[in-house]
């Protein structure tokens, strides 16, 4: 009892992420994360991408929750404005009262510019894009998902793995090594299976995405091209965790919903992941992957079409 009811939060340090997409491709173009993409659809550089600012967060959350952070954790989180590189950001999480399983945590450049809103959480329960899917309205037109549904799936199981020095691909074009040598926060965990409390190097909350997406292609969900895209929202759930080096899993992507904005056109998949037998889940990913609608070439002459 301290006898006071200020509300408290624990405060990571300023890191300054790196980079590391510039030679991203998907599509046979250049992303959203190379310079000269970014800069000719009206942003200043390609951003750092969404999920390398969640390793800022697992020293914080391993501090509240422990070692079930990893096994059973979620991050649910709201992508509010972009980082590039040699700008710094502080990790914050509301310290949340004794027994709770859920507490509120966000990020922030030096200046107070907010990155992300999120949610974090031990076990199942209602998380910030839960919220944020309940109150999406039905788009109006849509032209560059027009051939999308909800319920579509992927068109197989995708069967990935990583281990320590597998390139990733032309969606990731680095090694897990390579991105522990610039992690912002780096653990012997993600490593050292002696220092591992599971007795193997576990992947790190940011590279669940890579996982999840390293096939992504396979899925062949009908969108219309060229298009530059970006991750707008994103949610990683731990359901028997951690995910593990060297390990097999099959993933199996279904669109749970479609939306649109001023600027975007948005399908949200949602990537169980399976071991490797595909009898037992033991994570997930929900993603919104928004379109930016001035970067599909025939977008105003097909939408007056429709």
């Amino acid at each position: 009892m301290s006898g006071f009811d200020a509300a408290l939060a624990l405060a990571g340090p300023l890191r300054k992420p790196r980079q590391m997409l510039a030679d991203q491709e998907y599509g046979g173009h250049s992303s959203l994360h190379d310079d000269a993409m970014a800069e000719k659809l009206g942003f200043k550089a390609g951003p750092i991408e969404g999920p390398t600012h969640f390793s800022q967060f697992a020293p914080l959350l391993g501090k509240l929750w422990g070692k079930e952070w990893f096994e059973r954790g979620c991050f649910s989180a709201h992508y509010q404005n972009m980082v590039v590189e040699g700008e710094a950001v502080r990790a914050f999480a509301a310290v949340p009262a004794d027994g709770a399983t859920s507490t509120r945590v966000w990020a922030e450049k030096a200046d107070g510019t907010p990155v992300l809103e999120a949610s974090a959480s031990v076990g199942p329960g209602r998380t910030l894009l839960d919220e944020r899917m309940a109150a999406l309205k039905p788009p109006e037109k849509l032209v560059i998902l027009s051939k999308l549904h909800v319920g579509m799936r992927g068109a197989v199981e995708e069967r990935v793995r990583m281990d320590a020095d597998q390139h990733m691909g032309a969606l990731y074009p680095f090694s897990l090594k390579q991105k522990l040598a610039a992690i912002t926060e780096n653990s012997p965990w993600y490593s050292d299976a002696a220092a591992s409390p599971w007795g193997r190097p576990i992947i790190p909350l940011e590279m669940v995405s890579v996982l999840a997406e390293y096939t992504s292609a396979q899925a062949a969900f009908p969108t219309k091209g060229p298009a530059v895209g970006l991750f707008a929202d994103q949610e990683i759930r731990m359901v028997e965790g951690p995910l593990f080096v060297g390990e097999d899993y099959i993933l199996r992507r279904e669109i749970v919903a479609l939306s649109e904005s001023k600027r975007t056109e948005s399908f949200w998949v949602r990537t169980r992941i399976f071991d490797a037998t595909g009898k037992r889940q033991v994570a997930e990913m929900l993603l919104n992957h928004a379109t930016l609608k001035h970067s599909y070439a025939n977008y105003d002459a097909e939408r007056a079409a429709i």
